[in-house]
């Protein structure tokens, strides 16, 4: 994880998006639920089979939760290949 001046951020081992608006990310990473909150976030880029994400916008805090916390919602990536 790098973030530079609280405006761009860069994640490795990410496995799935769970959830994203311009307030709150949610991703399953390789070390738990990661939830990114801030405003005018925006997946600037995504690559799953990497495991990389750079978001953009201002962040305000990021939380990691345990690695089997549960999923109430599909990803958005089943949703999109339905």
């Amino acid at each position: 994880m790098t973030l530079e001046n609280r405006r761009r951020l860069f994640l490795t081992g990410v496995m799935e998006v769970i959830s994203f608006n311009e307030e709150k990310i949610l991703l399953n990473t390789s070390l738990g639920m990661l939830t990114i909150k801030g405003s005018g976030l925006k997946m600037n880029k995504l690559d799953v089979q990497n495991g990389e994400v750079m978001i953009i916008g201002m962040v305000d805090s990021f939380t990691y939760t345990g690695s089997e916390a549960k999923q109430d919602k599909e990803s958005i990536l089943s949703k999109l290949f339905r």
